[in-house]
């Protein structure tokens, strides 16, 4: 799987899928536009077995969101802006048919993309969080004497008064 990052978003791509690029665009439809958990959640129940392929790249593209130490972005917080699946290179097989004939197999495969942004709400959390002031900590107060000390002071005076 190839990653390709730009500044706003980051991406993950797998080639040369073993599936049509019809049956991995009915997948890459449903998770468009969704959140991360909530597109884990489709793809873990979906029916189809091009939705493994499509959950690899997924996993791929937040794991390239979170290695990157200038992002500073959290899995669960990004959503998916693209999500497409282009059609690979056909492998053209023959099979042997009555009269002589031959029957064509078309293997077909494809490429899987998927592009991630961070939600706008976390953008606007994130936004909040630098533009507020920081706070700098109150100095540390000298410890009083706790009150059991204190009441054992004055027993000792009085033992060696007298």
């Amino acid at each position: 799987m190839a990653a390709v990052e730009t500044p706003q978003t980051v991406r993950a791509q797998a080639r040369w899928v073993h599936s049509s690029a019809r049956k991995a665009r009915l997948v890459t439809d449903l998770i468009r536009g969704r959140s991360v958990p909530e597109a884990r959640t489709i793809l873990a129940f979906s029916k189809r077995a091009v939705a493994e392929d499509v959950e690899k790249v997924l996993r791929s593209a937040v794991a390239n969101a979170e290695s990157r130490p200038d992002l500073h972005w959290n899995g669960d917080d990004l959503v998916i802006v693209t999500a497409f699946a282009d059609e690979g290179p056909t492998l053209k097989r023959h099979r042997a048919r009555a009269r002589g004939r031959v029957g064509r197999i078309m293997k077909r495969s494809c490429h899987i993309t998927l592009e991630l942004a961070p939600s706008p709400a976390a953008l606007a959390a994130a936004a909040s969080a630098a533009a507020a002031p920081r706070r700098q900590r109150a100095p540390k107060q000298t410890e009083e004497p706790t009150t059991t000390e204190a009441a054992e002071t004055p027993a000792e005076e009085t033992e060696s008064e007298s």
